[in-house]
């Protein structure tokens, strides 16, 4: 498979070598990729809203973490589920990713259990922290999305419409949600939580 079919737009992971090498299917562009994947993340997301996961799943759980990232992407990628092992043009240093992975959790169940923040800014402050650490060597919007779902129902909001949109194709919608995730590493969070309720 050409390495040039994984061009990548603004937002995007930048996938390497070693890593397209361990995709699953024989694939030949990145429409054939991304509907790949959009079916995949779709059978997991079926999976975590089904009222007996729904119940016992634990979005500030490592293992469950870990392990959604896994559905997402099984049928895609060797290595679904499993933390980055190259640096990437976002995201904190590997060598740091289990460190800023466990302090996410323990401020998460802090803000669960004090509550500073209502539920939608408790659920987009771990939507944004979880991609700027961006754990994974690609997925990490899409995984974060759907985990940030899962929180905000378990907190008992309803899940996020983040647009109405594919922020995996490119266009106003997905420059706004950019835009958004700039504004809150710069400690503004309104406009991300405007947005995945948009």
């Amino acid at each position: 498979m050409s390495a040039s079919i994984f061009t990548n737009s603004e937002g995007n992971t930048p996938i390497g070598p070693d890593e397209i090498e361990d995709l699953i299917p024989n694939l030949a562009t990145r429409l054939e990729l991304n509907e790949w994947e959009r079916d995949n993340i779709i059978r997991a997301e079926r999976w975590c809203f089904s009222p007996k996961v729904l119940k016992k799943f634990n979005p500030l759980s490592e293992v469950d973490l870990r392990s959604l990232h896994r559905r997402m992407f099984d049928a895609t990628w060797k290595w679904a589920g499993t933390y980055r092992k190259t640096e990437k043009t976002i995201g904190v240093p590997i060598v740091q990713i289990n460190t800023a992975i466990a302090s996410l959790l323990d401020d998460a169940e802090y803000w669960i259990k004090e509550r500073p923040f209502e539920c939608d800014e408790i659920a987009i402050r771990f939507h944004h922290k979880l991609v700027l650490i961006h754990p994974f060597p690609n997925g990490n919007g899409r995984h974060s999305r759907l985990i940030s779902d899962v929180l905000a129902v378990q907190l008992g909001c309803p899940r996020f419409t983040w647009g109405r949109a594919n922020l995996q194709a490119e266009g106003g919608v997905r420059d706004r949600y950019i835009s958004a995730l700039k504004c809150a590493d710069l400690n503004d969070l309104k406009p991300l939580i405007a947005f995945a309720r948009s």
